[in-house]
């Protein structure tokens, strides 16, 4: 169906005398009164809409107003649920040089998973007291975390020491 304007003018707002009347199935009806196309409008449950307001006479439509304007309110306003899924997140992972075996395991299935729907996953290593006498720890873990993550995601920010910090960004593969 055709964009219908914000301001269009319906039943009684409509001024002029004539118009040309189309129906509710599309078929040009003719030039007719305006008292007359609103009886037929009226009589067929419907709205006589002003579509072109400047043709001489204004050609008018008789539809449900309300539904036309719902649809398009509907094509303006994109649902959610398809706008969510084209965002993409940053999701963070905390680690620490001495992060015992399982519970890294743990977390490689989260940056895993957060790689798998799509988001993007920041590593960050968080040196604490005199263990940032030693970054080569921590490279060894983030390099770990690399060669399992390979089947899923890339590295887009290669780690970087950063004050007390260590961090790199995956993510996913295209």
């Amino acid at each position: 169906m055709k964009a219908i304007a914000k301001e269009l003018r319906i039943n009684q707002k409509i001024t002029n005398e004539q118009v040309r009347v189309i129906n509710f199935e599309g078929q040009q009806i003719g030039i007719v009164p305006l008292s007359e196309a609103l009886r037929m409008a009226r009589e067929e449950g419907y709205d006589l809409v002003e579509v072109s307001p400047t043709a001489s006479p204004p050609v008018c439509r008789i539809m449900d107003y309300g539904k036309v304007k719902y649809q398009q309110s509907k094509k303006f306003h994109p649902s959610k649920k398809k706008h969510i899924h084209s965002v993409t997140h940053i999701k963070e992972i905390k680690l620490r040089p001495h992060t015992e075996e399982h519970d890294l395991q743990f977390k490689m299935r989260n940056i895993k998973k957060f790689l798998s729907h799509g988001d993007k996953a920041k590593i960050s290593l968080i040196f604490r007291g005199r263990e940032i006498a030693h970054p080569e720890l921590g490279e060894a873990i983030l390099k770990r975390v690399i060669e399992e993550i390979q089947d899923s995601g890339v590295v887009e920010q290669p780690p970087k020491l950063e004050g007390r910090n260590m961090t790199m960004l995956l993510a996913p593969k295209s």
